[in-house]
């Protein structure tokens, strides 16, 4: 059995905040040990908060292109502009005003991850993507085993539109102390069939299912995940602290792109 528990009590975080320190207090008050077993999935929003990467709209000038594209779809060209500063390439603009970007970290998604939805504080802001998150998976799992001993699994989730699929999904944009793909090609299917294609994207199916308990607009932005099998996550770390490739490993390499 594999269960999602949300995690109540943990406080608006803003720039400065001890992440580790806001989770063990909320498992300390829901009477919740960690163990190396478990994995914590993490919504973006907190980490980016508490890592500062929140900007006043105020303190923004948009350029030219970023007016003219507010304009036409009725946007607020400073988030525009914020979209364009964090792309390192982009795919697409779109009706409505949506933009299609690649980021630094070479996730392509909506808008580079700029969000105006649940940064809190009342003023005009907006939340950036973590510069590193596999970095920040890492350090939150080093700061929870500091301060209880245990290393859990870390994953950062946020949310993700899919080509020709309706609705959103929460997936893995950073992650430590785990293997993101389970690889079963050349293994045997249920019949004996020896599979040749299928990689299971972990990472992603745990931010999913995590999302199912946490909520978007609940306020519980952390879910401990307890009972699903980690596996070999230590083997593939090689820094002696089995944090292992990150959600790096799930971004396709563009050479493999069927659709550039």
């Amino acid at each position: 059995m594999i269960s999602l528990t949300a995690l109540d009590g943990i406080p608006e975080v803003v720039p400065g905040d001890d992440l580790a320190a806001l989770i063990v207090a909320a498992l300390a008050a829901a009477d919740i040990g960690l163990t190396d077993d478990d994995v914590l999935v993490v919504t973006q929003k907190v980490v980016s908060k508490a890592e500062g990467r929140v900007v006043e709209l105020t303190s923004v000038t948009p350029r030219e292109e970023a007016r003219a594209w507010a304009a036409k779809w009725g946007k607020d060209a400073r988030q525009v502009e914020l979209v364009l500063q964090e792309s390192v390439e982009v795919l697409r603009m779109a009706r409505g005003g949506l933009i299609i970007s690649r980021t630094r970290t070479g996730l392509v998604c909506a808008n580079a991850g700029v969000d105006m939805s649940n940064v809190g504080g009342g003023a005009e802001a907006a939340t950036l993507l973590p510069v590193d998150p596999d970095a920040s998976a890492r350090a939150l799992r080093a700061g929870l085993r500091e301060r209880t001993g245990a290393a859990p699994g870390i994953v950062i989730s946020d949310s993700f539109g899919r080509p020709w699929r309706n609705g959103i999904v929460n997936v893995a944009i950073g992650c430590a102390g785990l293997e993101p793909l389970v690889d079963l090609r050349g293994t045997p299917d249920a019949d004996g069939r020896v599979m040749s294609a299928t990689v299971i994207a972990v990472a992603d199916e745990l931010a999913s299912a995590a999302d199912l308990a946490g909520g978007k607009v609940a306020r519980r932005p952390v879910v401990l995940v307890r009972g699903w099998e980690r596996g070999a996550r230590e083997a593939a770390a090689g820094d002696g602290q089995g944090d292992g490739p990150g959600a790096a490993a799930l971004v396709m390499d563009r050479a493999l792109d069927l659709f550039p």
